[in-house]
């Protein structure tokens, strides 16, 4: 049987079974079940995070919610801790570095790194991507839960 029905939709199973495989072969997403399936995962997220940013309606927005959401499942099996504000999460990081509102200026701009440190101002997904780099933590720590 080529296609079958879901709704109102026909789904071509042949057309989908080549777009899968061409797409596994570029990204080969999969539930995430090893450290090493976590990190390829987690560098596809911050990969999809420079590309589509805080836009919703980018092509790759969906897939961005999708891997986020497989890297958020893993995390919480295996990372459970209790959930932290974004920004306390970020001063945690800065202070324990020993670090300086002005050792991320290449990042962030003070005025905004202060604003958000005082709750004045969350951290866009653009944002929560530069950090979980330079931190080298997952991007899902900057979002609030």
């Amino acid at each position: 049987m080529a296609s079958a029905t879901a709704s109102d939709d026909t789904i071509d199973i042949r057309a989908l079974q080549q777009t899968w495989a061409a797409f596994d072969r570029v990204a080969h997403l999969r539930p995430i079940r090893s450290e090493e399936e976590y990190e390829r995962t987690v560098a596809l997220m911050n990969y999809l995070l420079d590309v589509v940013g805080d836009k919703e309606t980018h092509a790759l927005a969906g897939l961005l919610d999708l891997v986020g959401e497989l890297v958020e499942d893993y995390e919480a099996g295996h990372f459970a801790i209790e959930p932290s504000e974004p920004r306390e999460v970020l001063r945690y990081l800065i202070e324990i570095r020993g670090l300086k509102q002005g050792d991320l200026a290449d990042i962030v701009a003070q005025s905004n790194l202060s604003a958000i440190l005082a709750g004045k101002r969350k951290i866009s997904a653009s944002l929560a991507g530069k950090l979980a780099r330079f931190f080298k933590v997952s991007p899902a720590v900057f979002v609030p839960g």
